[in-house]
């Protein structure tokens, strides 16, 4: 079973409390592109996208969509004020110069020492990873954000990634619908827990051992 619009948005707003004013920030596409509509605008965020804008904003109103304007993902977006649009080895240049304070990428599995896998579904066929390898590597800071368990009820976070993976130790961040989770250098760490899950539920739920901290806080 799918994620709820109550567990997306949950996970969204969570996701919009790592982003702080003047960040140059790249959302990936499906949930993470959602983030840009819960940052007040007032921040001056700037979102960049691999198809060659700096400066990407919300959701457009339904009816008032630019058809020549979108995200990486092809989905209609507007352009914040100081937008700029360039060509996409300039936004490349962006991204492998380092010049992200963040990027949040979506996620099929992450492994207990921060690997990602979020570019082949198993079952479809899917065009190929797109950017997915340059923002997992060369971001400042990566978060992922992604259902804890598959359709079968098996954990995404693993003690080793079963499907290909995207790049290695390169994720700092695990959002689900159930928990926030750390990378650390030693493992993985429980930072908070979403409403609804008690510690218990995401220890049962998660394919490898968690480091729990006695002060673990709740998300609402």
């Amino acid at each position: 079973m799918g994620l709820g619009v109550e567990d997306r948005i949950r996970m969204v707003k969570r996701a919009a409390k790592e982003i702080r004013p003047l960040m140059c920030v790249n959302l990936g596409i499906g949930i993470p592109t959602l983030v840009a509509d819960f940052i007040p605008e007032e921040w001056n965020v700037m979102f960049h996208a691999e198809n060659g804008i700096l400066g990407a904003g919300r959701k457009p109103a339904s009816g008032s969509e630019d058809e020549n304007l979108c995200n990486a993902g092809g989905y209609p977006i507007t352009l914040s004020k100081g937008g700029s649009y360039f060509d996409s080895a300039t936004a490349f240049a962006i991204v492998r110069k380092q010049l992200l304070d963040m990027t949040i990428l979506g996620g099929l599995e992450v492994s207990e020492q921060g690997d990602l896998a979020n570019w082949i579904v198993p079952g479809k066929r899917v065009p190929g990873m797109g950017g997915a390898m340059d923002l997992a590597v060369n971001g400042k800071k990566l978060v992922v954000m992604m259902s804890h368990t598959d359709k079968q009820g098996k954990s995404k976070i693993v003690k080793k990634c079963g499907l290909p993976l995207t790049a290695t130790q390169c994720v700092n961040l695990i959002i689900t619908e159930r928990a926030v989770i750390e990378v650390g250098e030693a493992g993985l760490i429980l930072k908070e827990t979403m409403d609804r899950y008690s510690v218990e539920d995401i220890v049962a739920n998660t394919g490898c051992t968690l480091t729990i901290p006695p002060d673990i806080e709740k998300f609402q």
